[in-house]
């Protein structure tokens, strides 16, 4: 795409360079001094001292410049007609929205009241009015022409003082479409005739009730309902016409001084924030945007004069608006009747800039460039520091962009696996390399369907915790405006903690460290069963689905659930996780048949269903059947011309229930933001207040059958049983403080939250609101005067939601600027920082070996992951969407695979990554080529504890062969003696012989096949027999000598399948007790299933613990604390976790292995 043709001589790249926008600085201040005199000295005044002016002057100085402002930039990319063309639309809409003010509400509503209005004659009242237009050539000409009909008759002002027959039958027919039930359907799209309704805060959602297994459910009335099809874009949000309806309907009260909205809405006694009826501080919109002042230019048409005004406290407004966030609705100064819709106006002006021709580049250039932000019109000068971002989420890219601007070098780094885009957009390549990117004339280039588009990894839990109710696009355009200037630059798959401490990045020259890695740890509910299969976590549940890529068509994650679901929590969680659940599970069963089908019909329905017990063909035959009757529904629909019902579907099948202990209406997301409750319910979501939950029933199989719930209902006990198949818990998060116990020389703790400093280093409290008199974001001082500073979830000022994240970041960054500006002169230079980290942080394959017919050993290169690498530590592998290669519409994209260091090279940088092919994501590995650029997150999980001067006892099983090889070399090395059991099922699946003798003195291998193995070193043995039995004989001198004796083992570390490990365990309290000493420890590394693994965060990990004398339970998560106790394990429960999705992996292995033989990478395609 060519890029447009700019006005006063600047060409595209000014827009992207400091020196440019002071040339555009000075092109604008030069047109305005010319076209707008008075404007240009005001404007001059303000920056002279932008503090000096009263805060309403300021508001009508920048109202008054932003009218001229979007004259100059439609006139900088020839667009002015464009422009204009959008006011001129705006503009012919304005007499609907006088009229409805100005003679609906004010003269309408008294005249007639609604016990007369509804004793009409819908026929009469509309023949009397004869409109020039019919109703059948659309509602919104028909309400402008009456709106016209009015002002015709009676002025400008809508003013009546004596009413003539004409506007007599205008008046009867706007009170017949008020207020009686036909008149309310046929203008239920339009604007014109609807008045505000006062709120009735406990029911601000009309539900009607149900009773279900005794349990009563809320629900929406069914005339309410909303089809909903799949992860496509749920909510578009308003048109034109609702948008100007609320911005007209808002009194620009920043004229008043009374902007609540942004401000907040305070006690005129305290000056105190005040609180809604539900307990809410009413502080207003968190980031301050100039809300009032945009509202007032939308309704004059200006759209782009509103963006750049709401851009001067909010730059990045794509990342906030419609369905996002509405603090300022919950402060606008409407409180008794229905707010100003402020999120949707904000969205709707952000969608009308972005619509027009090279949209997004105006849009661009405003978070860069904006003379109505008098204090920072322009990007500082470079101030030659470097900020490390830890986390990329809300928190993180809104002070990355802060910090940007101010003058700063940013690097962001996150532990999720970010898809590179395409380097004509972004103009960054995977390797980091920095290209020439392609303006952007139609923003339509940018957009991708969001049930097809890349799970990108960008934007932290807005990429993966927020649904489709929100168009993620616009999480892609933030990315860019990041992206694209030479001052940031990102890294994916990197942990801090892992890949790089806190200790490094000082090391490297940065001058801050900021965190803003806000995902929080999920509360674990004490229930018996509560691990059962069948039961996760909610952010286990919506990373699978939104990062992991289940809900793709074309992917090969696998997430599985059963209907019924049930839903456990209040908050926006709960809701986002019940209509996603809802929505997926159609999605789950068609794929599911789908390619059922195509392998019975290529392979026979015995072969598919070969690998599955009985239970596993029960699930699948339940999923065929479904999915069969969606089919139908879908042909009968078609048949038939209407809309098939899959939700009715689904909920015959037993649907999905939120299940909440207190009342809907104390429900955090009813509180906080109704709107989503009822979004939800019109998905037809069931509610059910008032339920605790007491237990998790199990079936035969040990999956989850029902949940046991206890409360009060109506007024009365109850106690009872709700079905559930899948049982997803929704119950809060504290912060993750991890780094606290990862690292205690950088990270405190006080209470839930990390400790808070002042600037001087000394201890603060920070105030729990979200607009605090004193910024405390600090959080640790070096002895150098660098700092580190905590942000979003991480911080009790501004947890709690996307907005308050971005708010403190807007808020903290100056804090940050001001610690630096103490600093002396760094040592090294952005330049230096950023190509160390791009030499270290990045991945690539270096080679891909076979070691065995199912055995796959994967080189890397990366330095910093493999430096940091310490025994027992493992890694988090994984390819790009963007280089995965795809066969038959299916994307071969692996899920993340946990992977150990099996050998690390820490000189050189590399890693020996080594993997099972079990059929599923681990078969993909083998197509890695050299030099592809990959993730490799970690090293995470906790180091193996290495004692000095013991006898440890090593038993491998196959793949865990590849944890141990580190291990016992680093006994060895810290002066252990190391006995070590190898273990395999048939000859061929040994690899790697000499790391294993290097890593022992002493191997006995073992395998379950004739003829087994030759020793090649004379201390060694070889066993034809199971590892237990070879640890037992060897124990008992049935191989002969014990060059070291069996007895003396300290401790045992086992490591291989949970069979394996579960079989040492019990042997250790049966055939090896006579062996052993009493005091001995024995240990396990416990292979969970893992999906996010950067430690406390998706909770797929969780393993159950039982305490081995009172049978107490508790839980850990497994990818911090892999190394667990043998006799604190549940065994049981980690085998029914490790089979969460057990059918749709085994249709899935079935269906890669077609993939794989289709694409000519395995034999028989």
């Amino acid at each position: 795409m060519a890029p447009p043709s700019l006005s006063h001589g600047l060409g595209f790249t000014d827009l992207y360079d400091r020196e440019g926008l002071i040339r555009l600085d000075a092109a604008f201040v030069g047109w305005l001094k010319e076209s707008h005199v008075e404007a240009h000295a005001r404007l001059m005044a303000a920056r002279a001292n932008p503090d000096g002016l009263a805060d309403k002057d300021e508001s009508n100085l920048l109202i008054e410049l932003a009218r001229p402002l979007e004259d100059f930039l439609g006139g900088l990319f020839g667009i002015a007609r464009e422009a204009a063309d959008l006011r001129g639309r705006h503009n012919k809409l304005a007499p609907v929205f006088d009229c409805k003010r100005l003679f609906v509400q004010r003269y309408v509503t008294r005249t007639i009241k609604a016990d007369a209005a509804m004793a009409l004659d819908g026929n009469k009242v509309t023949a009397d009015i004869a409109l020039p237009v019919r109703l059948e050539d659309g509602l919104e000409d028909w309400e402008l022409a009456f709106a016209l009909a009015v002002r015709e008759r009676a002025g400008a002002e809508f003013k009546i003082t004596a009413p003539t027959p004409e506007i007599e039958a205008l008046t009867r027919y706007a009170a017949w479409a008020l207020h009686s039930p036909e008149g309310k359907k046929r203008h239920r799209d339009g604007p014109l005739f609807k008045v505000p309704h006062k709120l009735d805060f406990e029911h601000l959602v009309p539900i009607e009730t149900e009773v279900v297994d005794g349990v009563t459910r809320m629900r929406l009335p069914r005339p309410m309902l909303r089809h909903r099809e799949g992860f496509a874009l749920t909510d578009e949000g308003f048109d034109l016409v609702r948008a100007l309806d609320h911005s007209n309907y808002c009194i620009w009260c920043h004229n008043q001084g009374k902007d609540s909205c942004s401000r907040g809405l305070k006690d005129r006694k305290t000056g105190a924030f005040q609180k809604s009826p539900f307990g809410v501080t009413l502080a207003g919109c968190p980031l301050e945007e100039k809300i009032s002042e945009m509202n007032l230019l939308k309704s004059e048409g200006f759209s782009i004069g509103a963006l750049a005004i709401a851009a001067v406290d909010n730059p990045l407004v794509a990342a906030t608006g419609h369905r996002i966030c509405n603090d300022c609705m919950k402060a606008c100064i409407y409180q008794k009747q229905e707010p100003v819709d402020i999120p949707q106006i904000e969205t709707r002006t952000l969608k009308d800039v972005l619509g027009l021709p090279w949209g997004f580049e105006i849009y661009s250039l405003l978070t860069r460039w904006n003379p109505l932000n008098l204090r920072r019109p322009l990007p500082r000068r470079a101030t030659g520091r470097t900020v490390l971002v830890v986390g990329l989420g809300p928190a993180g890219f809104n002070l990355a962009h802060h910090l940007k601007n101010h003058g700063h070098a940013v690097v962001g780094i996150d532990g999720l696996k970010i898809e590179p885009l395409p380097v004509e957009q972004s103009g960054v390549s995977v390797d980091g390399a920095r290209h020439a990117f392609a303006a952007v004339r139609d923003v339509a280039s940018l957009r991708e369907d969001l049930d097809d588009r890349a799970m990108a990894g960008f934007g932290g839990v807005a990429e993966y915790g927020i649904t489709v109710r929100w168009d993620k696009n616009y999480l892609k355009m933030v990315r860019l405006l990041l992206e694209r200037p030479s001052q940031f630059s990102m890294f994916g798959g990197a942990r801090l903690g892992g890949t790089v401490t806190v200790e490094d990045a000082f090391a490297m020259g940065f001058d801050h460290v900021a965190l803003c890695a806000g995902a929080g740890k999920p509360t674990v509910l004490d229930l018996p069963n509560g691990l059962a299969r069948g039961v996760r976590a909610a952010s286990d549940f919506l990373m699978a689905l939104q990062l992991t890529g289940a809900a793709k068509k074309d992917s090969i994650a696998n997430l599985q659930i059963r209907l019924p679901v049930v839903v456990i929590g209040g908050g926006l969680t709960a809701i986002d996780t019940a209509t996603e659940s809802l929505a997926y599970y159609p999605l789950q069963v068609e794929k599911f048949l789908s390619r059922h089908e195509i392998l019975v019909q290529e392979r026979g329905e015995a072969a598919v269903l070969a690998a599955m017990n009985a239970e596993e063909r029960e699930i699948a035959f339940e999923f065929i059947s479904h999915a069969e009757a969606i089919r139908a529904e879908r042909v009968a629909a078609e048949r038939e011309g209407r809309t098939p019902d899959i939700a009715g579907l689904v909920n015959g099948w037993g649907g999905v229930t939120i299940a909440y202990r207190r009342r809907l209406i104390d429900s955090p997301s009813y509180t906080l933001n109704h709107e989503e409750v009822l979004k939800a319910l019109e998905e037809d979501i069931r509610f059910a207040e008032g339920l605790s939950p007491v237990a998790v029933e199990v079936d035969a199989a040990g999956h989850a059958c029902a949940l046991e719930v206890a409360g009060e209902q109506n007024g009365q006990k109850i106690e009872a049983t709700l079905p559930a198949r899948t049982i997803l818990v929704a119950a809060g998060t504290q912060p993750n403080t991890v780094l606290a116990r990862e690292d205690a020389t950088h990270a405190f703790i006080d209470g839930k939250y990390f400790r808070a400093l002042d600037e001087e280093g000394n201890p603060a409290t920070p105030e729990r609101v979200a607009k605090p008199a004193e910024v405390r974001v600090l959080m640790y001082r070096a002895a150098d005067g660098r700092f580190m500073s905590f942000f979003g979830d991480l911080h009790p000022s501004f947890a709690g939601n996307v907005v308050k994240a971005m708010g403190g970041a807007k808020q903290g960054y100056p804090v940050l600027t001001r610690t630096m500006e103490t600093l002396p002169a760094s040592q090294r230079s952005p330049a230096e920082i950023l190509g160390q980290a791009n030499a270290q942080w990045r991945a690539k394959v270096v080679r891909v070996d076979r070691l065995t017919p199912t055995i796959v050993e994967v080189v890397v290169e990366a330095p910093a992951a493999a430096r940091n690498f310490e025994p027992g530590q493992f890694y988090r592998l994984q390819n790009y969407e963007a280089r995965s290669k795809k066969v038959d519409g299916t994307l071969l994209t692996m899920e993340g695979l946990a992977l150990t260091g099996a050998w690390v090279d820490k000189d050189k940088g590399l890693l020996s990554l080594i993997t099972l092919e079990m059929g599923g994501s681990s078969d993909l590995c083998a197509l890695l080529e050299p030099g592809e650029p990959v993730i490799v997150m970690g090293p995470t999980g906790t180091p193996t504890e290495i004692e000095p001067g013991e006898t440890v006892v090593l038993a491998g099983g196959g793949l865990g062969n590849a944890v141990l090889f580190s291990i016992g070399q680093a006994f060895r090395k810290a002066g252990s003696k190391v006995l070590y059991f190898a273990g395999y099922k048939k000859p061929s699946d040994r690899y790697k012989v000499e790391e294993i003798e290097a890593a022992a003195d002493v191997v006995i291998w073992a395998c379950d096949e004739q003829p087994g193995f030759k020793p090649d070193r004379p201390q060694d043995k070889s066993v034809v027999d199971n590892i237990v039995e070879a640890m037992r004989k060897y124990a008992a001198g049935e191989l002969g000598d014990q060059p070291i004796p069996f007895r003396d083992a300290d401790r045992i570390v086992a490591i291989g399948s949970d069979g394996m490990m579960n079989a040492v365990r019990l042997a250790r309290h049966g055939v090896l007790k006579p062996y052993l000493r009493a005091d001995h420890r024995a240990l396990g590394s416990i292979n969970s299933p893992m999906q996010c693994m950067m430690k406390e965060i998706c909770a797929q990990c969780l393993q159950l613990h039982k305490a081995p004398v009172t049978g107490k339970e508790s839980v850990v998560f497994s990818c911090f604390n892999q190394d667990q106790e043998l006799d604190r394990v549940d065994f049981a429960c980690l085998r029914q976790r490790l089979r969460q999705n057990g059918v749709q992996e085994k249709i899935g292995a079935l269906w890669i292995d077609r993939s794989l033989r289709r694409l000519g990478a395995r034999a028989g395609g």
